[in-house]
């Protein structure tokens, strides 16, 4: 825990998570298992998230004949439940390209509470198939091996083709959250060439949170990595651009395993009150609202 963390007021209303992986995708728990950590910690809201489905199968995206099933669970867990806390059904979705995100039919016609859009793969042609996709979200060495072999071993041009990406995504909406805005510079900080001080990539992130601005989006602050790196997703070090461009922030966990609900959300909440957050968005009784941050 960080040393000013341990006389951090808590309000309860901000004991709550809307990104979360279960056993529908590559959660390694039950949903159940996951509503039962957060009753037990004190939540007043919960929200699951699965990885959405693809045009093309993967380890860790839900498969589309499991979604009437997803949705049912998330029905019946508000049922049994929603006396105790507020159970919302979300969904990651990933954007591929224009005929695949989250402004597509199928993904709007879903009972859905709220949409994360996310981007994970870079297509390397208009076929998606798995074979065609570069992931920025695993290992290093299959990342390295991409930027080499599709990317001339230019970090930058990867990097700018992701927030590219995320601006198309922006533009194409159907979401009402942007999650881990900056998420690849987990593997591309580790590339020769590359610097989160570097104009190309202030610009190319700059850019992206000015359009998730202008189009009124939320951003999310993942806090994943923060207990074991001490670093989120945008990092600490944009919160105060984040403040400066008026952008609405909530915090999630982006948890796969129960009992890390609830890591590193009041080390985020203390450090973004640091930054000049004065509140953060909750969704209280089906709708976002700004919920104050305590004062320290």
């Amino acid at each position: 825990m960080l040393p000013f963390m341990n006389h951090f007021p808590f309000n309860r209303r901000l004991l709550s998570n809307y990104h979360s992986h279960s056993t529908f995708c590559d959660g390694r728990g039950a949903p159940e298992e996951f509503l039962r950590f957060a009753l037990s910690n004190g939540f007043r809201a919960y929200g699951f998230s699965s990885h959405s489905p693809l045009p093309f199968e993967t380890f860790w995206n839900m498969s589309k004949s499991d979604m009437p099933e997803y949705l049912a669970e998330t029905e019946r867990l508000k049922g049994k439940y929603g006396h105790r806390l507020e159970v919302y059904a979300g969904l990651e979705i990933d954007y591929l390209d224009g005929a695949y995100n989250p402004s597509i039919p199928y993904f709007q016609e879903l009972p859905l509470d709220y949409r994360i859009g996310s981007v994970h793969f870079l297509p390397l042609s208009d076929v998606l198939t798995e074979s065609n996709m570069v992931c920025i979200d695993g290992g290093f060495t299959g990342f390295d091996r991409a930027v080499e072999e599709y990317f001339g071993g230019n970090v930058r041009r990867l990097v700018e083709r992701y927030y590219s990406s995320v601006q198309r995504m922006v533009e194409a909406g159907g979401f009402d959250v942007v999650g881990h805005i900056d998420k690849v510079c987990m593997n591309g900080q580790l590339c020769h060439g590359f610097s989160f001080d570097a104009g190309w990539y202030r610009k190319a992130f700059a850019d992206s949170l000015a359009l998730v601005a202008e189009k009124g989006l939320m951003v999310e602050i993942n806090t994943k990595n923060m207990l074991p790196k001490r670093q989120t997703y945008p990092r600490i070090q944009f919160y105060p651009l984040l403040r400066e461009m008026n952008i609405p922030v909530l915090v999630s966990s982006d948890c796969h395993i129960p009992h890390l609900v609830n890591d590193g959300r009041a080390e985020a909440l203390a450090l973004l009150r640091e930054a000049g957050f004065r509140s953060v968005r909750e969704l209280v009784g089906g709708a976002w609202q700004d919920v104050g941050i305590a004062a320290s």
